[in-house]
């Protein structure tokens, strides 16, 4: 699925990908059902976090991959907790049982413990490591072996290596015990003391999936393509239907009311834009339908924008490999040509006022400068900058007006270097990057009053404003506040618009740093007015003044941006990683010890963590990992905050020079 050359070399994912197939599952009696999969495989690192994240909101349900040796990873976790905000029932699949250490039950009590959510296995592994040759079906009690050179020859058998029995129906009794906990059905079986059937127990493992309420467990070697059909047969089995999803839109006329998408092929057309691509063919754009069928050569509406657009090619992909179709039903994702759109738009046929909800887009966390080396690629370097917004929700560019730099921003240092890569092999333009610029924050401490006066006369009208007032903290970080408390009119209306766009101005860059102030507070009561000189312009000048001299008056405080940050690496580097977390001045929240391997959890300010990754993957060999999220503001020592004045007053005199 990985088509792209970086994902090749690297050997991770970096876009996800879609493609569709069919499987013949064989039922009990030896009869074939025909299933129809839509699949999209997503890349597995935090910093390409969007990828998981629209991919979840358009699909029912999802495979989680756990690793065999590795159990729950800190990105597993991440994972998990988008699965949960999209509602997506999960089957899990232990992959890498071929590998040395491989344990499938420490991943299973790992499932219960950390992602809080009962699971139990519905297999037991015959062999292990290099003897991984198939896996016993619990439900069923039958061995399945994996042979030839693909795993593709599937074997059954009733015979159960005889050292496994003991374990078989121990871990089908701890199955049953979990299913309970789960199932009214199968706990009033198991209060009787029966044995629930197979048809019993496939159907709770159903329902209590489809709830939510448990994740199956299976393993095998995608590797070594053992296990894989088993698990093909479980999505059929565990995983919902498009039918047995409730998909809400929005109606617009109804304010918003919400309203649920049937998937039938007959009703009114509603689908989802959920990611756009920049093919050889113009802008390629993903479509999950949810409701009636799309046809090539039909005219679709967007709902965001009311256009009326024309469908010219209707393609399945299959990764980076199209197959044109004439038209795609309900529950389908397809892709579509020459429609002009944005990644979370929602389409109909004109007929229903329908909106979906769109998908929630994580903030940036980290920010390099970045320019071309030479300036005859500046055309192709906006271009590329243009597309790769397009594509990616979490990767922003803006132009820094104090500094004029360019400046990118994402979710991590490799989504950053990835972008600049493809920069240069798709469209050849070599960048320069700089030091990442930490996005702080400032506010103050204490209450001050102003009585600030401005008075410029040239020849002719000039400007005259005075406000009067006092500025305080809000409390909270959330957001800024603006009120007038004037009485008698000693400040007319449309002058304390201005007075609050002035404010609003000031507020986006602060005194100290020229970064954003949260959490200030601004009242003005009282004022004047020149029957001549008194404009607009004068009362936001005034006000962005009197908020300057107020503002370093009222006790500032410059706030850095704190990182929840999960290491997760083997126990015998617990010292090494406690070290390079107490060089950084972090605050150590939680440390969960396992037989292997240890989770720290600490919240770490964003400046400390630039070139961490390197450091760890040193003092691990390689073998830690790390996430790092955003977690919330909170004031910087006092050393740092006078480094950064002193840093911000020195390029400020430098630039006036």
């Amino acid at each position: 699925m990985d088509s792209m050359d970086l994902e090749r070399e690297k050997g991770i994912t970096i876009q996800s990908a879609a493609t569709f197939c069919d499987w013949d599952k064989v039922g009990p009696n030896g009869e074939e059902q025909k299933y129809h999969f839509n699949l999209i495989d997503t890349p597995g690192h935090i910093d390409f976090t969007i990828e998981v994240e629209r991919a979840l909101r358009v699909l029912d349900g999802a495979c989680m991959i756990l690793c065999a040796v590795s159990g729950v990873q800190s990105q597993t976790i991440t994972v998990d907790r988008q699965m949960k905000r999209y509602n997506v029932p999960r089957i899990s699949f232990v992959n890498k049982m071929d590998r040395m250490g491989a344990n499938p039950w420490k991943a299973v009590a790992q499932i219960n413990q950390k992602l809080k959510i009962p699971a139990a296995a519905l297999q037991v592994p015959i062999g292990a490591e290099s003897e991984f040759q198939g896996v016993v079906d619990l439900i069923r009690r039958r061995a399945i072996y994996f042979e030839g050179p693909r795993g593709t020859q599937v074997r059954e058998s009733d015979e159960i290596p005889p050292e496994l029995k003991d374990l078989v129906e121990e871990k089908r009794a701890v199955l049953i015990e979990t299913l309970a906990d789960v199932d009214d059905e199968i706990a009033e079986i198991f209060l009787e003391e029966q044995e629930p059937t197979q048809d019993q127990m496939k159907a709770a493992i159903r329902r209590a999936t489809i709830a939510r309420k448990f994740t199956p467990v299976l393993m095998g070697s995608a590797l070594a393509d053992k296990g894989i059909q088993p698990m093909l047969d479980a999505v059929c089995d565990y995983l919902p239907n498009p039918s047995e999803v409730p998909n809400l839109a929005l109606d617009t006329k109804r304010d918003e009311a919400p309203v649920a998408l049937i998937p039938y092929q007959s009703l009114p057309f509603v689908g989802l834009a959920f990611k756009l691509e920049e093919g050889n063919y113009g802008q390629l754009t993903y479509v999950r339908v949810y409701q009636g069928t799309l046809k090539k050569g039909m005219y679709i509406y967007n709902a965001k924008y009311g256009k009326k657009i024309k469908v010219p090619r209707i393609v399945r992909m299959h990764s980076n490999e199209m197959e044109e179709v004439p038209e795609v039903g309900a529950g389908e994702i397809c892709a579509v040509f020459g429609v002009d759109c944005s990644s979370g738009d929602t389409f109909t046929d004109g007929t229903l006022p329908y909106t979906m909800t769109t998908m929630f887009v994580p903030e940036p966390v980290i920010s390099l400068s970045i320019q071309p080396k030479n300036n005859k690629d500046s055309p192709n370097f906006s271009k590329a900058m243009n597309r790769f917004q397009r594509e990616d929700p979490t990767f922003r560019v803006h132009v820094d007006e104090e500094s004029s730099q360019t400046i990118i921003s994402g979710m991590g240092e490799l989504h950053l270097d990835i972008y600049v890569e493809r920069m240069r092999r798709e469209y050849n333009v070599d960048c320069v990057t700089g030091q990442p610029q930490v996005a702080y924050r400032e506010t103050i401490a204490g209450r001050v009053e102003f009585d600030h006066t401005l008075k410029k006369q040239t020849g002719g009208a000039g400007d005259f404003a005075r406000v009067v007032g006092f500025l305080e903290p809000t409390g909270n970080l959330e957001s800024n506040h603006f009120e007038h408390r004037i009485f008698g009119g000693s400040i007319s209306e449309k002058f304390l618009f201005a007075c609050e766009k002035g404010f609003m101005l000031s507020c986006e860059k602060g005194p100290m740093l020229g970064h954003k102030v949260l959490g200030t507070s601004m009242v003005i009561n009282d004022g004047a007015i020149h029957m001549t000189d008194s404009s607009e312009m004068a009362f936001k000048i005034a006000t962005q003044q009197a908020f300057r001299k107020a503002f370093v008056q009222a006790s500032p405080i410059i706030l850095e941006p704190l990182m929840r940050v999960v290491i997760s690496a083997p126990n015998e580097f617990q010292g090494a990683i406690v070290g390079l977390m107490n060089k950084r001045n972090a605050t150590i929240e939680e440390t969960d010890i396992g037989v292997e391997e240890f989770t720290l959890t600490a919240a770490v300010s964003l400046d400390a963590m630039f070139g961490f990754s390197t450091q760890l993957r040193a003092a691990t060999q390689g073998k830690g990992e790390f996430t790092m999220e955003f977690s919330h503001y909170s004031q910087a020592p006092m050393q740092v905050q006078k480094e950064l004045i002193a840093k911000h007053e020195k390029e400020k005199a430098l630039k006036n020079k």
